[in-house]
Parts: C-alpha cells; sequence; structure tokens
C-alpha cells in the first residue's frame, strides 16, 4: 500500500513545480523589462555599448548640472586696494607754529574713522574730497601727502585702513570658525579663508565648497580643492564662502554586494565604478547580463533625432559579460537619482527549486522509512 505521506510530500512538490514565481531578493531582468516592445510601454530599454556610448554621453542630465563651476585662479597685486565703505585713519604731522591743522603745543591731527563714499572719496579739510578708491594705502597717503603741501609745507601723513564690506569675504557655515574675514592683501585665496576659519567641519561627509560671488554661485568638491593648485583661486571682497555636504545619491538594489543608498564619493561615478562601490553583484544570485539602470527624465528633455530620449523613463541594460558593454560601461556615467538594479539569475530559481525538490524527496524518504 502506497504511503499517505509520501503521495502527500508528492503533491506538495508538484504545486511548487507548478509555482508561477518564488520567493526572491531580486528580480529577473525578463520581468522587469517585459513589456518594453509595446507601443503604449511607458519606459523604453536602452542597451550600453561602445557604439551608442558616445551619443548617451550628450543625453539631458538628470539630478544635477552635469559638473560643478569653478574660476580660475587671477592673482592681484600684492597690496590691498581701498574700497567704498571701508574706513579710513588718518594722523598728519605738521610742525609749523601757527599750522591751520594742529593745535597750540599740537605737532600732528588725528583724523578717524573716515568712511570711503560709494563714489570712492574721503574728505580731508582744506584739500576738500579726494578718491582713494581703487588706490592701495600706500598710494593715498602720497597723494593726501601732494595736496596737503598747498596749505602745509611739509606734510607727513599716516594712512592705515579698516576693511569694510567690499574689502572682506564671510565664511557663512560649514567651518569650525566662521565669520567676516578682512582680506590682508590681494592675494588671500580660498585655502587661506578655509585656514582662518579653522578648516571644514568634520562632520561634512564628502564636503562642497561654494563661493557666491556678484549673484553668481560656484562650487567645487573640497577634495579637489586640495588636489589642484590652480582651484586656490583668489577671493574678492564680498565674496561669501559655505562648505557643505554634497548631498548627490544614487541606489543600490538587487542582487548587488549592498543595497542601500550611495553617496557620490567624486565629482562623476561610472558605472563601473557605481558597481565597485556596492561590492559588485552577488556571486550566488546575480545576474551578470542584467545589470539595469533605470533612470527619469522629464518631457523637457524628449527628443526625436537620438540626442535624448524617445520616453521618460529609461532603462540601461549592462552586459557585464561582454567585453563592448563593459568598455562602454566605464564612458557611461551614473546620474544622482539612478536606480542601480542587479537582477538576479534564472539559475538562482533552478537552484532553488532543485532544493525543494531535495528537500521534499528527503521528507518523503524519511516518512518512508518511519
Amino acid at each position: 500500500m502506497q504511503n499517505p505521506f509520501r503521495f502527500l510530500a508528492s503533491v506538495v512538490l508538484l504545486f511548487v513545480l507548478a509555482a508561477c514565481t518564488l520567493p526572491r531578493g531580486a528580480a529577473i531582468e525578463g520581468e522587469v523589462i517585459r513589456n518594453q516592445n509595446n507601443e503604449d510601454a511607458a519606459f523604453s530599454v536602452v542597451p550600453i555599448t561602445r557604439e551608442n556610448v558616445a551619443q548617451l554621453a550628450t543625453w539631458p542630465v538628470t539630478g544635477w548640472e552635469g559638473q560643478y563651476h569653478w574660476f580660475t585662479r587671477n592673482p592681484g597685486p600684492k597690496s590691498n586696494v581701498i574700497r567704498p565703505g571701508d574706513s579710513i585713519n588718518l594722523v598728519i604731522w605738521d610742525n609749523q607754529e601757527n599750522s591751520l591743522l594742529t593745535g597750540l603745543q599740537q605737532q600732528n591731527v588725528a583724523l578717524e574713522g573716515i568712511i570711503v563714499s560709494p563714489g570712492g572719496m574721503i574728505f580731508v579739510p582744506y584739500i576738500d574730497e579726494v578718491r582713494v578708491s581703487g588706490s592701495t594705502p600706500d598710494a593715498a597717503r602720497r597723494q593726501i601727502e601732494e595736496q596737503l603741501r598747498s596749505v602745509v609745507p611739509d606734510p607727513q601723513v599716516q594712512l592705515s585702513v579698516l576693511s569694510g564690506p567690499d574689502n572682506s569675504v564671510d565664511a557663512v557655515g560649514g567651518f569650525n570658525a566662521p565669520g567676516n574675514f578682512p582680506l590682508p592683501n590681494r592675494n588671500f585665496s580660498i585655502l587661506s579663508l578655509i585656514s582662518a576659519a579653522g578648516g571644514i567641519s568634520p562632520e561634512l561627509q564628502n564636503p562642497l565648497v561654494r563661493v557666491t560671488r556678484g549673484g553668481q554661485t560656484f562650487g567645487i568638491r573640497a577634495d579637489d580643492l586640495f588636489k589642484r593648485p590652480s582651484a586656490n583661486v583668489i577671493l574678492r571682497g564680498g565674496d561669501q564662502i559655505i562648505a557643505e555636504e554634497d548631498e548627490r545619491y544614487f541606489v543600490a538594489l538587487g542582487a548587488t554586494g549592498t543595497e542601500t543608498i550611495v553617496p557620490f564619493t567624486q565629482e562623476r561615478i561610472n558605472a563601473v565604478e557605481a558597481l565597485a562601490l556596492v561590492n559588485g553583484i552577488n556571486d550566488s544570485r546575480g545576474n551578470p547580463k542584467g545589470v539595469l539602470i533605470l533612470r527619469d527624465y522629464t518631457r523637457q528633455d524628449l527628443r526625436a533625432d537620438g540626442s535624448g530620449p524617445t520616453k521618460t523613463q529609461v532603462v540601461f541594460a549592462i552586459d557585464l559579460t561582454s567585453a563592448d558593454s563593459l568598455f562602454a560601461a566605464r564612458k557611461f556615467n551614473i546620474n544622482p537619482g539612478d536606480l542601480v538594479l542587479a537582477t538576479e539569475s534564472p539559475i538562482s530559481s533552478v537552484r532553488t527549486i532543485f532544493g525543494l525538490i531535495g528537500s521534499v524527496v528527503g521528507v518523503g524518504n524519511s516518512l518512508d522509512g518511519s
């Protein structure tokens, strides 16, 4: 007589083999792109190859502006120049007994806190207004001495400058000691400011440095700033500098080595580097022929001439077993907000089925033996 338990085990096995899907940690490639050929499909599938990767690089960038814009170093003279808003302190020396400037038993007169007007002028008694904006302190001192000779035979002038808002810069945030910093000279660089502000806060991960000047904002990754001498630009009065985290990221899911949100650790990350950041694909589950990058575009990005996508949702496909696709993947950049999906190999499902068969048969044999 047939063992009823073995019959029950066989029925369970039939149900397992007939099941449409099995529990998995990731989708199979065919499931993700199943409807790609339908006319009303909401997405398109684009294999990444050496033949098309250069054209794909011209497609609209998503998630950010495509690069950080930085200016070039432009050194100025060693001495600082006087600007509107600066405060001027004058000490005028005159040894005459009947001096127009000094009182009895005085040899000098101090004129402090003279603010440079928006027009670049300061008022000096007996010689009226003197233009000092754009001059170095030494040049302005000589100019005042020369104009005073009409009322003082041999004047001696001392001049000092306290920087105003147009001759200072602000370390706004992201530094250990933010604040307002007067420009000591025209060659005060951004690295000098970072040092004066106590350095970038260690709490910032993957920091960016941004400079706002004249209504424009320039940015650079801090590690690039430190590595490239040419990026150490000269600051101008009124510049505002802030350090902040690079908030760009992509998402890794499926049969990758790690399923996580991955911050950008450099300005650009290509597809191969992205996989390396998540420890590649799972050796036992991942499908090396089915690495997919899912990206959203706007309707304004759509193109009919090949210079952009034809649908707002695009699935880029990489075959890691193909040298052509691998070389192309090194030139295909990941955009912020992309989803990098490593699909599961169909072999993984077959292994699961065989595992279940082995388990069921083992249970059946155990029951039969009992």
